[in-house]
């Protein structure tokens, strides 16, 4: 399953040099993630009721091109990889004629939210990482 979420550069996401501020695609990849994961119907209070928290452990991003204000993007978000606790979702940052201006790959583990300690992801959230990506 795959997410897509619209959204417009504005003014105060950018930074001194005229484009978005690195930091702000961070934000922007997270917009989408709490997307998919909405989509999925894995909001943060399923997880809770599952005793679960995902925790975001590393992200590898690629800056392809600049983003500048009022520049209509599409930020995504779908499953890549999953393991016995961690997964990885693939996001891009997409313009209005198709150009990848930012990718990423974010890998989080799910956590046991009383313990605290890596618990093994949950069919409810594995079960998106068998679909054709």
């Amino acid at each position: 399953m795959k997410a897509s979420l619209p959204i417009v550069v504005r003014s105060t996401e950018i930074d001194v040099n005229g484009h978005v501020n690195n930091a702000k695609y961070l934000e922007y990849f997270e917009w989408a993630r709490e997307a998919w994961y909405e989509q999925c119907g894995l909001p943060y209070e399923t997880f809770g009721n599952m005793g679960i928290q995902t925790v975001t452990v590393n992200i590898n991003v690629n800056y392809r091109q600049e983003c500048r204000q009022g520049d209509l993007l599409t930020v995504t978000c779908q499953p890549a990889d999953i393991g016995r606790s961690s997964y990885v979702l693939r996001q891009e940052i997409v313009d209005e004629h198709g150009n990848v201006r930012a990718d990423a790959l974010v890998t989080s583990v799910t956590m046991d939210a009383s313990t605290r300690k890596s618990r093994e992801a949950p069919d409810e959230l594995r079960r998106f990482f068998g679909e054709e990506n």
